[in-house]
């Protein structure tokens, strides 16, 4: 038996052994993709395992995320804080070895991987990073960024959606320093896969124009050397090595068949395992001799010391590139971007456009915060002059050509969001991506990860309501903003005004925690007076616009293009003697987590005449106007007219909110 055998063996060990003692898991990918982690890992893997965030490491996704125990168990033999009792509670409640890995638990996960093929858009996006941070830092002599992506990925990642987006968009781009090993072991929970998974895939992914290697055995760890070795000379294209392997490779009933896809194998079928495979050693254990083999903190400071050396020598000739890098791959802010941005904001309130989209309104602050920020990269999904996403600072990347900061997805909602996911991951860059807000259904789980994950990736949503007009019902998004606010940690802002939106971009930009989305008007919008110290209140998510004399009668709540609709209806009924609060709620995620003492000078208890205004669900509404309050919202799908027609039809005037209104009024 081979060494590199041997050590492979290792990994399947404890990765049966982490299954069994959960009750709960699936070893058979481990124990198939072993040797062809070992040969990655121990053979071309350029991590520092003391340093897991020094910034020229190459990346590892495990994309199949189910074989997370396979994961863990490298993490802890080369040397990650991740112990042999993490590895014994696995799957347990607060363990750092979920049972999917989740970025942020532990230190060597790179990315959230449960949904299939999520791991390889987010490899995609990492890939991209590398490329330009290259692009823009690197001098002569001075390869400060040069690192590989590897994605381990099986048949279920290749069989969802956005593996072809993610592919197709790298092999385009010609993302060659990414280099895929896919785990072709032809089974799934269902049983063998033939029966549903019958693609050519060299052929499919020869036509996305990656470097294709196709293996006899990928349980043969010298030809999966082999392999990548070969594909790291490749200079034009990604990389896919196909690897058939055995999944459950060793277990003498069950390998080879769906009985070990996700499910433990059992203690009797583990016993005859570890004899089939040599392995004459208890639970969880590994011999001493076995893990200095694997023990890569010796080599791993010694390929970060080189680089650190090379770094040294870079700051001394360009500081101020080496000042920038540091900046930009810690994910800080440019020295006095707030009060920049304060007095920016100013100056748009003494002088607001005065009626705008707030589509257009986002593009006026993407041309601003273009020139502050350097690390901020654009896109859109093939809707550049719809979304307004492109502004003045804004170059085109491309095929070969990662100089720009832009970059034309195609119709990729998921994997242009997946990818964002990628590049905000790797570090260097703060990304926002733009489509319809009726598309983000699309990419929803992407926009999931990234709350999960707490990164604050930037999403633009345009055309939010029936006010898209002639295109119809299935353009015109009703349950969308209620869909996203149901994300945890996921803020969502529909700005009524340009200093709206701009106050919303610039807490999406200054947000470290999680991701923001914007959402956005088609039509033109009249911009709200305001004093200073309302500009100020838009970033509490919630705040009174309109005020009356004393104690409220009334409160209209109103959010994006309704909120002007809430302003008027306010004046008609003061001229009628009510006593009229007009409040804007432009992210009602950022005004749940003010204090109860600010949540309640906007809407007072006192208060319970309440109505709330917008061109969407009324679900979200109800925690804010109680039962005894009344919604005007968009609870049914539109139609094909004109926006005016429709606003018209579905009650969205001044004259149903006043008669709703006067319906709590005594």
């Amino acid at each position: 038996m081979s060494d590199y055998r041997v050590l492979a063996n290792a990994l399947r060990a404890l990765s049966m052994d982490g299954v069994q003692k959960a009750k709960s898991g699936h070893p058979g990918a481990p124990m198939g993709m072993a040797d062809m982690a070992e040969a990655l890992w121990r053979g071309f893997l350029r991590h520092n395992p003391k340093d897991p965030k020094w910034p020229n490491r190459d990346r590892f996704v495990l994309s199949n995320g189910h074989a997370s125990m396979l994961l863990y168990s490298l993490l802890h033999l080369t040397g990650y804080d991740l112990s042999l009792d993490d590895l014994k509670n696995f799957r347990q409640l607060d363990s750092k070895t979920p049972g999917h890995p989740e970025y942020g638990i532990v230190p060597g996960v790179e990315t959230t991987t449960g949904p299939l093929g999520m791991g390889l858009g987010n490899a995609v996006g990492m890939a991209i990073a590398e490329r330009m941070l290259a692009s823009e830092f690197n001098r002569d002599g001075f390869d400060i960024v040069d690192h590989h992506t590897y994605v381990f990925m099986g048949d279920g990642c290749l069989m969802e959606g956005i593996s072809h987006e993610a592919c197709s968009l790298a092999g385009t781009l010609g993302l060659n320093k990414l280099i895929c090993l896919y785990d072709s072991n032809g089974i799934s929970i269902d049983g063998e896969v033939k029966n549903w998974f019958a693609d050519d895939t060299a052929k499919r992914f020869e036509g996305y124009h990656w470097n294709v290697i196709k293996l006899k055995d990928g349980n043969d760890g010298a030809e999966v050397r082999e392999a990548i070795a070969k594909a790291q000379q490749e200079k034009e294209r990604p990389t896919i090595i196909i690897c058939p392997t055995t999944i459950g490779f060793g277990s003498p009933n069950k390998g080879g068949t769906a009985a070990s896809h996700g499910a433990p194998l059992g203690d009797e079928e583990i016993a005859l395992t570890k004899k089939a495979l040599g392995w004459n050693y208890g639970p969880f254990e590994v011999p001493e001799d076995i893990r200095k083999q694997w023990d890569a903190t010796a080599q791993g400071a010694k390929i970060e010391g080189e680089w650190n050396e090379l770094f040294s020598k870079y700051e001394q000739k360009y500081p101020e590139l080496a000042a920038e890098f540091k900046r930009r791959v810690q994910g800080i802010l440019p020295e006095g971007f707030d009060a920049k941005a304060r007095q920016w904001i100013d100056s748009l309130q003494k002088a607001p456009d005065p009626k705008l989209a707030t589509r257009k309104a986002s593009q006026v602050a993407l041309n601003w915060l273009g020139a502050q920020l350097p690390e901020l990269v654009g896109g859109s999904a093939d809707l550049a002059p719809s979304n307004l996403t492109f502004n003045k600072e804004s170059k085109d990347n491309g095929p070969h050509n990662f100089a720009g900061n832009y970059f034309h997805w195609g119709v990729r909602e998921f994997g242009m969001s997946a990818a964002m996911n990628g590049m905000l991951l790797h570090g260097g860059f703060r990304p926002y991506g733009g489509t319809f807000l009726i598309f983000s259904d699309y990419a929803r789980n992407a926009l999931r990860m990234a709350a999960l994950m707490k990164i604050p990736t930037m999403f633009v949503f345009t055309h939010d309501s029936i006010g898209v007009g002639e295109d119809g019902p299935t353009h015109q998004p009703v349950e969308q903003v209620a869909s996203l606010h149901l994300i945890p940690g996921f803020d969502t802002w529909r700005p009524c005004d340009q200093i709206e939106t701009a106050v919303a971009w610039v807490a999406a930009v200054e947000r470290k925690d999680g991701p923001t989305a914007l959402v956005l008007t088609r039509q033109g919008l009249e911009q709200m007076p305001r004093t200073q110290k309302q500009v100020e209140e838009i970033g509490c998510g919630g705040y009174v616009l309109k005020d009356c004399d004393g104690e409220p009668d009334l409160i209209l709540i109103g959010t994006g293009s309704e909120v002007a609709l809430c302003v008027h209806a306010a004046e008609k009924l003061s001229s009628e003697g009510r006593k009229v609060r007009v409040v804007s709620m432009p992210c009602s995620d950022v005004f749940d987590r003010q204090d109860k003492g600010y949540r309640d000078s906007v809407l007072p208890p006192s208060c319970r005449a309440r109505v709330a205004v917008e061109a969407g669900r009324s679900s979200l509404w109800y925690k804010y106007v109680g039962l005894d309050g009344k919604t005007v919202c968009m609870d049914q799908f539109g139609a094909s007219a004109p926006a005016a027609k429709l606003f018209e039809r579905y009650g969205f005037t001044v004259d149903n909110v006043v008669a709703t209104a006067k319906t709590l009024l005594k």
